[in-house]
């Protein structure tokens, strides 16, 4: 009995942790998790802290993570007293150990997993030929240099074929999953250098692990006849996997439906994880490291409709936030670069580095430009073949695990796999910089428009705006309906599509003389596309939707990089646009949509649109933006208190309109880090450029039916303040486009003159440089132009003058469609000394609340950050002193003064901001 007492005690005590004295980093084997926390804590902070500073000089995360590992290694932190024995004791090193191991088995499943056979298609021959040479001399040159590296390092006991085997896969082996990651940061994927870079090294990489099996195979066997059953067992699980094994698992994920819809159930879950674990079971029972099972199993996984990409995304940050870079650090625990003490053994470090890059580079470049690449894409080529990193990482290790290697002959192989990493992307960007590559088209259309033809221009000689064709920017599933929404704006309603009553005489005689057969029958008339050539204020438009998905260190963005195509039809943003743009013009032929895919990082954003929009010859480049138009919850169409927290505008975060403090602060962040993107976009496009910013449906903005029929519902309400310049001359030509395109909608245009006696003028001293400055302020870059000089103020001012008289003048002459739309246009003038709140008032004044009422409203405005006819800076900064709302720079930045206004105001109305491209100075 006093013995059970002192047991139960002895018990309770532990249980009770610090609050008795426990050192929670001492080691328990009967509760080994306090350690190992420990351990992992501190493993992820030093990769992610050098993952950060490696990531400024665009150097792939594994070097940050095989550095890491050396740091926490004798190297460097084992100098420390105490520190090897306080975190990573002996005794806690098979926790560490078995973790890492599960974390490298499900990492290679994942790189199986990437490795798709499809891509050797590409390019075959060249690919073909790049992947052997890259073997065939690296694999020789290899066993020459293990010959010189075994007479002076290795023990004599270890076997010498063996380990001239071992340091030719090591000298010849491509890192393929970093590969991947370094063409997709450097904008290679949709390249022929990429493309064939990557066939090439799917085929090197699937080469190198067999030859590594077979190394390790040989190791392992007792005997010649051992390793012989060894072989043909793994031979016979490799055909068993990948021929019945695969047809099983696709049959299965056919029937489970996961195949169709792209996302594995958890069923499929379940088979696939037991796979891989009994794959990496299987292997290594007979004599094979467990990785390569779970590199088989990643061979047998469909790619068909994303499944591929959904199955990665389920698995991929446990493994490569967490449990890789265990691995990682138990590598670097192995490596003392301290033994690399004397000449000799630096000699050959250098030795080492010197042969794989050259054997490397040399024979993959000079294969590359007997095929026809130039001497740019031909290094580029030779320099990415010739990247090590992580498959290097393992293939060591796997070494020094079956005694092959020693301590210090691994150390000087992981110094040359770390300096060929960090050299391949500066190699690529020296001999292959952006302005030499040439991009492959990556997009499809519905339907299909018209090829080469070039976009029509902006303006007539008349002074409308006849451009048809327009690129519309979608990131994000929340833009969705304002994408929408602009789109409807834009795309010309069935009403007003001519007939043969509302053709001319002339022009109906000349249509039935040119299409009337010799038999005297009159064809019906042409389609609309044809008849509306007379009239370009309603020409059927072109759209480009241009579908951007950011890219970041995922495996599975570096997936969907990789069949960027294919996302065309499987993405559903894309595929909830493209329905939306047949119901509303394509089957009448009033609207073409072209759908183009790019995976890129978001400091590329505007980069990726400004290349497209040159390729597509877009007149107008559209953003779209909105921060969610429904509440959250489940009661959020009936619930009061839920509809309070509606968010309208992406910029009420900043003004600090909402209710919670946290949503405030999202909504902040939110919307300054978007705006950057969008004046990047301002700044760069190499065309006019419209934001929409969304403020939701209201009771008055109709339903999906009548939206869907042609027509914009219940009535749109355009208003216009007209200050002048070029922003605003365009955002008036647009205007007027729109009303000649929809009947539905109505306008309003009010010209705003400032008086000469306002005592809250600006100094113009402030604006007085006439040409544009860019700005990189905290809050990203900004577009500032001064004011004009005389002659310029004198050519814009008769400009204004001369496009307001043709709009308002009754005795100009016009197009039946040009009369019809200015009907519906009504025309103010209003002489202020505060025209910031003239401008809200044109939309909130209670004159025109009679005709707002039942109506969706949009405020179309001119940016107005270049050229701008006054300086509008002082009474903006009166505006939000007044409101008692502190106003960050950013909103007048990216809206310009009179949208900031708006928003400041609380107007009700989304807001459509236009700015004309550079070129256009009159």
């Amino acid at each position: 009995m006093g013995e059970f007492t002192q047991l139960y005690r002895r018990a309770a005590a532990s249980q009770a942790g610090i609050f008795s004295g426990a050192n929670p980093a001492d080691y328990d084997s009967n509760d080994p998790i306090r350690l190992w926390v420990i351990q992992v804590i501190v493993i992820m902070a030093m990769t992610q802290v050098l993952a950060l500073i490696f990531g400024r000089i665009r150097q792939p995360r594994v070097i940050a993570e095989v550095i890491g590992g050396v740091f926490l290694g004798p190297t460097v932190m084992g100098r420390i007293h105490g520190f090897r024995n306080a975190i990573f004791p002996d005794d806690g090193m098979p926790l560490l150990n078995l973790t890492a191991n599960i974390g490298l088995v499900l990492f290679l499943f994942i790189v199986g997993l990437e490795i798709d056979t499809r891509l050797i298609k590409k390019n075959v021959k060249a690919s073909a030929s790049i992947s052997i040479a890259g073997l065939v001399v690296p694999l020789g040159l290899g066993a020459a240099l293990g010959e010189g590296i075994y007479r002076e390092f290795v023990n004599p006991d270890v076997n010498h074929g063996y380990f001239l085997l071992f340091t030719a896969v090591a000298v010849g082996i491509t890192a393929f999953p970093v590969l991947c990651r370094i063409l997709t940061e450097l904008k290679l994927l949709d390249t022929t250098v990429g493309v064939v870079t990557l066939s090439a090294g799917v085929g090197n990489d699937v080469i190198g692990w067999i030859l590594l099996a077979l190394t390790v195979a040989l190791v392992n066997a007792s005997s010649g006849l051992t390793a012989l059953w060894v072989l043909l067992t793994a031979v016979g699980y490799c055909l068993l996997l990948l021929l019945p094994g695969k047809w099983a698992y696709h049959w299965l994920a056919k029937k489970t439906g996961s195949l169709e819809s792209g996302t594995p159930t958890a069923f499929m879950m379940t088979i696939t994880i037991v796979v891989v674990f009994f794959s990496a079971f299987f292997t290594d029972i007979i004599g094979v490291h467990a990785i390569f099972g779970g590199f088989l199993a990643g061979l047998i996984i469909p790619h068909q409709n994303g499944y591929a990409i959904a199955m990665v995304e389920k698995l991929e940050d446990l493994v490569t936030i967490v449990l890789l870079p265990l691995y990682f650090a138990s590598s670097g625990l192995r490596t003392n670069l301290g033994l690399l003490d004397n000449g000799i053994t630096w000699g050959y470090t250098i030795i080492i580095i010197l042969v794989a890059f050259t054997s490397k580079f040399l024979a993959c470049a000079s294969t590359a430009k007997l095929a026809g690449f130039n001497l740019r894409e031909s290094g580029a080529i030779g320099s990415l073949m010739s990247c090590k990193g992580l498959v290097e990482l393992i293939v060591l290790n796997v070494g020094l695990q079956a005694g092959i290697l020693d301590t210090r002959v691994f150390s000087m192989f992981v110094i040359h796999a770390i300096i060929l990493t960090f050299m391949t992307t500066p190699l690529v960007l020296l001999f292959y910089p952006a302005k030499y590559r040439v991009h492959l088209n990556s997009s499809a259309t519905l339907p299909s428009p018209e090829d080469g033809k070039q976009s029509a221009p902006q303006d007539d000689n008349e002074g409308e705006y006849c451009n048809v064709k327009y690129a519309l920017v979608l990131d994000k599933i929340e833009q969705l309906s304002a994408a929408m929404t602009v789109t409807q704006l834009l795309c010309p309603s069935t009403s007003v599509s001519p007939s043969t009553s509302t053709l001319a005489a002339s022009e109906r005689s000349s249509i039935d003389d040119e299409k009337a057969p010799a038999g005297g029958v009159v064809p019906p008339l042409p389609s609309y596309q044809n008849v509306v050539k007379s009239n370009p204020l309603v020409s059927p438009i072109s759209l480009t939707l241009l579908r951007l998905i950011e890219l970041t260190t995922r495996t599975s963005d570096v997936l969907k990089s990789q069949e960027a195509s294919a996302l065309i039809h499987s993405d559903p943003v894309t595929s909830v646009f493209r329905t939306f743009a047949w119901l509303l013009g394509g089957a009448a032929q009033r609207l073409r949509v072209k759908v183009g895919v790019d995976v890129a990082s978001w400091e590329d954003f505007d980069a990726v649109i400004s290349r497209r929009v040159t390729e597509e010859n877009a007149g107008m480049v559209v953003i779209p933006w909105s921060r969610g138009n429904s509440t959250t919850g489940p009661s959020s169409t009936h619930d009061e208190t839920a509809a309070s927290t509606l968010v309208k505008n992406p910029f009420d975060g900043v003004f600090q309109r909402s209710n919670s403090s946290t949503s405030s602060y999202d909504q902040t962040t939110t919307s300054v880090v978007y705006s950057e993107l969008i004046r990047k976009v301002f700044l760069t496009a190499p065309c006019d450029v419209a934001l929409f910013v969304d403020r939701g449906l209201d009771s008055g903005a109709g339903d999906v039916a009548s939206m869907l029929s042609g027509t914009t519902g219940p009535d749109t309400l355009l208003v216009l303040p007209f200050f002048g310049g070029p922003d605003d001359r365009l955002a008036l030509k647009f205007l007027v486009k729109m009303c000649a395109g929809n009947e539905g909608v109505r306008a309003i245009v009010v010209r705003i003159s400032k008086t000469e006696e306002s005592e809250e003028n600006v100094d113009e001293a402030e604006c007085s440089k006439g040409h544009a400055i860019v700005h990189n302020t905290i809050a990203a870059a900004d577009t500032v132009y001064g004011q004009h000089n005389t002659q310029t103020r004198l050519a814009s001012d008769t400009a204004d003058n001369i496009l307001w008289e043709r709009y308002t003048s009754s005795s100009t002459t016009r197009t039946p469609v040009l009369t019809s739309a200015l009907s519906r246009i009504t025309f103010n003038s209003v002489n202020t000394s505060k025209p910031l709140q003239a401008s809200v008032d044109s939309i909130i004044g209670s004159d025109i609340k009679s005709i707002s009422s039942g109506r969706r409203t949009v405020a179309v405005i001119g940016r107005s950050r270049r050229m701008a006819v006054e300086s509008l800076d002082k009474e903006l900064q009166h505006m939000s002193k007044n409101a008692g709302v502190a106003m960050g720079s950013s909103v007048a930045k990216t809206l310009g003064n009179v949208g900031a206004a708006m928003v400041l105001a609380g107007v009700d109305a989304s807001l459509l901001i236009v700015q004309a491209h550079y070129g256009a100075t009159a």
